[in-house]
């Protein structure tokens, strides 16, 4: 069946969702956006995506990918979004659709992720950041998680900041090319950009910090906690709540073959065989989106 590729980009709030896959008891949000394709398309592919959050996590650069049989699609590329919209709960959105070449896969071709996490450092809590903001109420030593951050840039192995998913994940050697920590008043925002990431390992990140910032922990120690690969030597894990998929990295394609494939349906499709393309190794954060 002939077929044509889209690059969707997910935004969601997470707060009543068991996260993004489809779940065999509770709601994903991975079935909230099948559902809005099957209604235009009834021969839509499932909905791949570059990662999977988990329950309460929120996303602003979730990308999809999703194949749609070429007989079924004949709107223009740049309405896809909206329609997809019409079908979508208030809490979902995809931000954009765009056209992508046959061999691209949402998860095998990136080459980078960013997340967010947000900490409202305030005795009263900002009511309107309520669900997408750790509650610290305690004054914290920014100075302190910041030199902490620092450490966690690079390649390490990061077993000890990750939960146990209840098999074996491989390696847990993760590059790092960035941990910030910002303050905007009451606001801390902690920017964390990496290859990959394990099972909670943002959390465990975060959590370790607010720990340090609270005086639990000296930032000198993050290292030590590195090398042991225990997760009982690290600090607790931060709630769900807080954490947000901000972008997603990928490998610039050349400009010409981006126009062409957003010109229309028309320009063609191809045969599914539901194989992914190559993986890409290496972290390129700078890269632009496809």
């Amino acid at each position: 069946m002939e077929t044509v590729k889209f690059k969707l980009t997910v935004a969601y709030d997470g707060t009543c969702y068991e996260g993004w896959q489809v779940q065999k008891t509770g709601l994903g949000i991975q079935q909230r956006v099948e559902e809005a394709l099957a209604e235009l398309f009834p021969a839509a592919s499932c909905a791949h995506s570059s990662s999977r959050t988990d329950a309460g996590v929120h996303a602003l650069g979730m990308v999809v990918h999703v194949e749609v049989p070429r007989a079924q699609f004949k709107m223009p590329v740049r309405k896809l979004a909206l329609a997809l919209n019409a079908h979508l709960p208030e809490d979902i959105r995809v931000l954009s659709a765009v056209r992508a070449p046959e061999d691209f896969h949402a998860r095998f071709d990136a080459t980078g992720k960013q997340y967010r996490y947000f900490v409202w450092n305030h005795a009263a809590m900002n009511p309107l950041l309520r669900h997408t903001a750790w509650h610290v109420t305690r004054a914290l030593d920014v100075r302190a998680m910041r030199e902490a951050a620092r450490r966690f840039v690079g390649r390490h192995d990061f077993k000890s900041f990750a939960a146990n998913r209840g098999y074996d994940p491989g390696s847990t050697i993760r590059v790092l090319a960035r941990c910030d920590l910002k303050r905007s008043g009451a606001l801390l925002t902690f920017v964390i950009e990496g290859d990959g990431f394990l099972y909670k390992m943002c959390r465990g990140i975060v959590g370790t910090l607010v720990q340090v910032g609270l005086g639990r922990f000296r930032p000198e120690a993050v290292r030590p906690m590195l090398a042991h690969r225990d997760r009982r030597e690290a600090g607790m894990t931060a709630p769900a709540h807080g954490l947000v998929l901000w972008r997603v990295f990928y490998r610039k394609p050349p400009r010409r073959a981006v126009r062409r494939l957003n010109q229309g349906p028309e320009s063609g499709g191809r045969r599914a065989t539901g194989k992914p393309s190559r993986r890409v190794r290496g972290f390129r954060p700078r890269a632009a989106e496809l």
